[in-house]
């Protein structure tokens, strides 16, 4: 996915002796929400998979993507273009670039046509190593040796030091009990639509729509999935369940398509109408970074014609991550607890529903959709 834009050109710092002030300033440039990222690659790692995961750390993600990958190869490359793309960063400073082999270069300047960020690579040598040189030579850059140069490209223009770094409210490891959460094991099976199909707005006929997230609540949500997991998919498959209040099966019926970046929309489907038939679910700003995050992510990994979100077979991962960032939906009274205490006992509104019909005389029983 290339950017149709000229991309700007490389800029590479020479700190010829290898002064501290370099690197402190490149460090304090650091700053995501302003969209900045400096990079310090561990002095102990040599691969283009390790400097991914050094990445991933840099845009405040865990180092590693669970689930299984075709070929056993983990997309972290992928990931960390999916976050940079959504979230978005517009700077990628890295230290150290004098250690980088050709091809962890060649990683990063992909990693440029995929993004458009200004690329500044800072070399703590007097001269150019060959392994850069050698990747650089298919790219426009330029080499400085200046240090309020250098400020500017860590800064940008004009440069802007960075505010104090936002704090999610309230304390960061109590649970959220989310009742749009409720439904997300549920054992209903819709299918994804095999022909074209533009849903129309959701009519909340069958079921009442979830509570908003509050504004403190929506933040907290965020932070959480953005540091419980790197995998773009999950974390969006979480925040879909917050805004739609629907079952995993149903979240996995979304395609890239299926997100209106300019509508703020999500489709999801279900012919048989399940629940809601197929309709399209109106996404706050604040969900919209995950889903753009998932279509780049899903676009560079497998195409379009695959899920959006998690699959059925996520379900342990998704749950995993959900726990890990302390959200569950209504948990049963301790007299009604079926596990250990601090256990999250994700069926408890599909138990409690199997118990009503199961009470109900057989001949007032509703009578099955299908």
């Amino acid at each position: 996915m290339p950017l149709a834009s000229p991309l700007p050109p490389v800029t590479v710092v020479l700190d010829r002796h290898d002064d501290a002030l370099y690197t402190h300033t490149a460090l304090a440039a650091h700053h995501l929400p302003a969209g900045r990222i400096t990079l310090h690659p561990g002095p102990g790692t040599t691969s283009e998979t390790g400097l991914a995961h050094d990445l991933l750390v840099a845009l405040g993600k865990p180092p590693l993507l669970p689930g299984r990958f075709p070929g056993g190869r983990q997309p972290a490359w992928e990931a960390a273009t999916a976050w940079m793309t959504a979230l978005p960063v517009t700077r990628l400073t890295v230290l150290r670039a004098h250690r980088l082999t050709a091809r962890r270069a060649m990683r990063l300047l992909r990693l440029q046509a995929l993004t458009g960020i200004h690329l500044t690579l800072v070399c703590h040598r007097p001269h150019l190593p060959a392994a850069l040189h050698q990747a650089l030579r298919t790219a426009d850059y330029s080499v400085t040796t200046d240090f309020e140069a250098a400020r500017r490209h860590y800064y940008g223009t004009p440069i802007t030091e960075p505010p104090p770094a936002d704090k999610p409210a309230g304390p960061a490891r109590r649970w959220l009990t989310l009742p749009a959460l409720d439904r997300l094991v549920s054992y209903d099976s819709p299918r994804p639509c095999t022909a074209p199909c533009t849903p129309p707005p959701i009519a909340w006929r069958h079921r009442p729509p979830p509570v908003p997230l509050t504004a403190p609540t929506a933040q907290r949500v965020a932070h959480r999935l953005h540091t419980a997991t790197a995998h773009p998919r999950l974390a969006a498959a979480l925040a879909a369940a917050l805004i739609t209040g629907a079952s995993l099966q149903q979240l996995a019926t979304a395609r890239p398509r299926d997100y209106d970046t300019a509508a703020a929309t999500l489709a999801l489907h279900d012919r048989a109408r399940y629940t809601d038939g197929c309709a399209a679910y109106p996404v706050p700003p604040w969900a919209g970074v995950f889903l753009r995050a998932a279509v780049c992510f899903t676009r560079l990994v497998s195409g379009e014609d695959q899920e959006l979100l998690a699959a059925p077979g996520d379900r342990a991962h998704l749950l995993r991550v959900a726990e890990t960032a302390k959200l569950r939906p209504p948990q049963p009274p301790a007299a009604r607890r079926q596990g250990p205490v601090g256990r999250v006992e994700w069926d408890w509104r599909e138990r409690q529903e199997a118990e009503r019909y199961d009470a109900t005389p057989a001949g007032h029983a509703r009578p099955s959709r299908r």
